[in-house]
């Protein structure tokens, strides 16, 4: 019965915003929470576009029959009507009745229980460099782009530098050597990497009208000519020689490339063989830069897209490059390690959100590696804590043996007045000479040095004799002494 169609369609509806509604209400601290939340949340739109797609042709009702199945429940016996349908009812189960019916109400729910049991859409969404859609993965288009003919020889950080960067002096293939199929497949999958990502990452927007949007702004400014490193050159725009013509009446013939006094003298060697021989070889060359520059145009449109998309996620790029930098340092028993504990950061956290929401408090801080505490009282997030280098001490012995985590803190202490007043207890007033020093014993045994050298360049002057001239001219004894040899006294 499509009454009854319309019915249920209607009350699934109801459902899936009900769904949405409960998966919005609540903000996940995790970001594999969250982008599997937003992921459910963007399938359960599509549900309902595909449901309102098939609710539509039910009230534009273009057979008739919904209006001929409502004009037979209002005319005739409702009662008739009713027990007729209940027959067809008892019909159906009767021919299958094994069929188990489904509970719809558990549909679109979300689902409670333990992170681990849990069914992440997400998981096999992402590789571990990408860590959730926070970092890029480009280490195969890094690849591709190594294999190009007219490539420079970047590393990976270099490339992440310069990737969106088309121009031939920043690192960019020369516009002569971007024609070829190895560069537009380069580009190719480039771009459909990005877009996969922007896709993954940001499952809520509406992706197709920014894509769209793009588009527009690359044939607007293709067709006024302004996209940068594929305007055409001025002898290709220009209707001529490029020169000054002899005279306001003179005419420039293009396929002869020579120059005519006047329009007359212009129109009487068009009909010469020499003229029409040139004219089929302009013919010919303008074709063949028409489909050269069909080319390029495809290759520009690539290379503007994945510039914009670059420049929409400028955020996870400089992110990707500050975990490159970090993760060179690092040994690869180190970096697998890491990617252990940043695996099992996010099932524990996820834990322990789930037993604070059993307990109804939020008092109970969950630190099992020991991470130092932020501003709000929580730990920190473990990549900063490895980007720090907080896993690392420095014991300072002038400062009573107090431990410093992380290089960047050991190496501001130094300038910190405790530090400095602890130096100068020693005796010590030159304390930027002792930079990087912690042992007491060092700093003494550096200072006595540069005290017993001080003293070997230090001259008394009290030791010099000064003499004086007949004109009270006062100066060392050695100088009056040689002036009193050359008579000059």
């Amino acid at each position: 019965m499509l009454i009854e169609q319309q019915r249920y369609l209607h009350e699934d509806l109801e459902r899936l915003e009900q769904g949405i509604a409960d998966r919005m209400g609540e903000e996940p601290k995790m970001i594999r929470e969250r982008l599997n939340r937003d992921h459910e949340v963007s399938q359960l739109l599509d549900q309902i576009q595909k449901q309102s797609a098939e609710l539509l042709p039910l009230y534009q009702d273009k057979s008739g029959l919904r209006s001929k199945e409502v004009l037979q429940i209002s005319t005739g016996d409702p009662f008739e009507e009713f027990y007729r349908q209940l027959n067809e009812i008892k019909e159906h189960h009767s021919r299958y009745p094994n069929e188990q019916a489904e509970n719809s109400e558990q549909w679109y729910r979300p689902r409670k229980g333990a992170a681990e049991d849990q069914p992440f859409i997400v998981e096999s969404m992402f590789s571990g460099e990408e860590a959730y859609g926070r970092f890029f993965d480009l280490h195969g288009s890094h690849e591709s782009y190594l294999n190009l003919p007219d490539a420079k020889r970047f590393g990976y950080m270099q490339y992440l530098e310069v990737f969106d960067n088309f121009q031939p002096g920043h690192g960019g293939i020369k516009r002569t050597e971007k024609l070829t199929d190895q560069y537009f497949k380069y580009l190719g999958e480039l771009m459909e990497y990005l877009e996969s990502f922007m896709q993954r990452t940001r499952p809520l927007e509406d992706l197709d009208k920014l894509f769209s949007g793009w588009d527009t702004d690359f044939e607007k400014a293709w067709e006024k000519d302004e996209v940068p490193g594929w305007q055409m050159d001025k002898g290709t725009k220009a209707n001529g020689s490029g020169k000054a013509l002899s005279s306001p009446d003179a005419v420039w013939c293009e396929a002869c490339e020579k120059e005519f006094k006047n329009e007359n003298v212009y129109k009487g060697h068009l009909s010469g063989r020499k003229h029409i021989k040139g004219a089929e070889a302009l013919e010919k060359r303008g074709s063949m830069s028409l489909g050269h520059r069909l080319k390029e145009r495809a290759v520009a449109e690539r290379e503007f897209r994945i510039k914009k998309l670059t420049s929409a996620m400028s955020t996870e790029r400089d992110d990707t490059r500050v975990n490159v930098e970090r993760r060179q340092g690092m040994t690869e028993r180190e970096r697998q390690q890491e990617l252990e504990n940043f695996y099992n950061l996010s099932n524990q956290q996820s834990k322990v959100v789930e037993e604070e929401e059993e307990e109804g408090g939020d008092d109970r801080i969950y630190n099992p590696l020991k991470l130092p505490l932020a501003w709000d009282g929580k730990p920190i997030p473990f990549w900063l804590y490895r980007l720090h280098g907080l896993g690392q001490e420095f014991p300072c012995e002038i400062c009573g043996n107090f431990v410093y985590r992380g290089r960047r803190a050991f190496d501001k202490h130094f300038n910190e007045t405790n530090h400095i007043t602890n130096l100068k207890r020693l005796g010590i007033t030159n304390t930027h000479l002792f930079r990087d020093i912690t042992s007491i014993e060092e700093a003494v045994r550096l200072w006595d040095k540069i005290q017993r050298e001080e003293k070997k360049t230090h001259v008394d002057e009290g030791s010099i004799v000064q003499m004086e001239d007949a004109e009270g001219n006062v100066m060392p004894e050695k100088v009056y002494l040689d002036l009193q040899k050359q008579g000059l006294l």
